[in-house]
């Protein structure tokens, strides 16, 4: 008997599942059904109040509450299209052809909000041999920079502009270029090799451990650490384009003082005999297009200072 009524008691609890999953089924069935029928209703009025043919203040309110109970219905008006040209330096060294100014339309209300993202669209939509460099979208690599609208900057930094203008867009200036938007950087690194931007001890710490710092040295460095080597301040400088050769340039300067301020490093002195030449460091006239232009709001032209005040100091 006892097994009997067990068994009695599991067809109940199966019956009442059944049922409990028949009531679910429908409800869901049937709101389905009904949010499909309000979504055509209503986008039916919505054509028919557009093209004027009901105005009836009864159809309006009707839309009004067939809109706000039709679940995740979402009726969105299309944008007109907001265009923007983008006017980008094209030259390519396989071809004998000149360097020329390519104009390219963008839709701003399908595009993000950074020149970047406007070079990115272009390559994949309109043209995908424009050329130019890329990395983080950040303004940690310095990959993207390029001259825009005639300030060097980066291109993942730079909003695009809401002006009816067009942008132009040109690689960095008085630099060799490799392809469109790409310059070559060779020259530059090289620079940057030449100043040891490393830290440098005339020999290990005995117990093996690292070099500690207090927060005031630390400090110092602020403002000279944070430089990504994009270039952008060595391309505006006028006695870089007519020396880069022998001139380091403000990007590099600031780095070597980075190195020379550093109270863990202990080769101070050779570094400022290393620069101490008339090309490699005076040339520098203080004009600060590097400062007004660093894309990571940092001043070279204040470190080159600090380099001559030092250099002075050694005499």
């Amino acid at each position: 008997h006892i097994l009997k009524d067990k068994y009695i008691l599991l067809r109940i609890y199966l019956l009442l599942l059944f049922l409990i999953i028949c009531i679910y089924t429908h409800t869901c069935i049937y709101t389905y059904i009904v949010d499909k029928v309000k979504m055509a209703m209503a986008q039916k009025l919505t054509r028919s109040l557009l093209c004027g043919r009901s105005s009836s203040v009864g159809a309006q309110k009707y839309f009004v509450r067939a809109l706000s109970s039709a679940g995740d219905m979402k009726l969105k008006a299309e944008k007109p299209p907001k265009i923007k040209h983008f006017k980008i330096y094209r030259w390519n060294p396989d071809t004998k052809e000149k360097p020329t100014m390519v104009d390219y339309p963008v839709d701003l209300n399908k595009c993000g909000p950074m020149v970047l993202d406007a070079l990115i669209k272009i390559k994949n939509e309109q043209d995908s041999t424009l050329t130019f460099r890329r990395s983080c979208r950040e303004g940690i690599c310095g990959s993207c920079a390029m001259n825009i609208d005639g300030s060097n900057t980066l291109a993942c930094l730079a909003h695009i502009s809401d002006a009816s203008k067009a942008t132009k867009i040109y690689p960095l200036p008085h630099m060799h270029v490799v392809k469109d938007l790409v310059p070559d950087m060779s020259n530059f690194y090289d620079q940057y090799k030449s100043i040891k931007p490393w830290l440098q001890r005339n020999e290990a710490n005995a117990d093996g451990k690292e070099t500690l710092q207090s927060i005031e040295d630390r400090r110092k460095l602020d403002g000279m650490y944070e430089c990504i080597l994009c270039a952008c301040c060595s391309a505006a400088c006028p006695s870089y384009w007519w020396n880069s050769e022998e001139y380091l340039g403000p990007a590099v300067l600031q780095q070597a003082f980075r190195w020379i301020d550093d109270s863990r490093d202990q080769k101070t002195e050779e570094r400022l005999k290393q620069l101490d030449d008339t090309f490699k460091l005076y040339r520098c006239h203080t004009i600060m297009n590097c400062s007004k232009t660093c894309p990571k709001h940092l001043n070279p032209g204040k470190a080159i200072a600090k380099i001559k005040a030092r250099v002075a100091q050694m005499h």
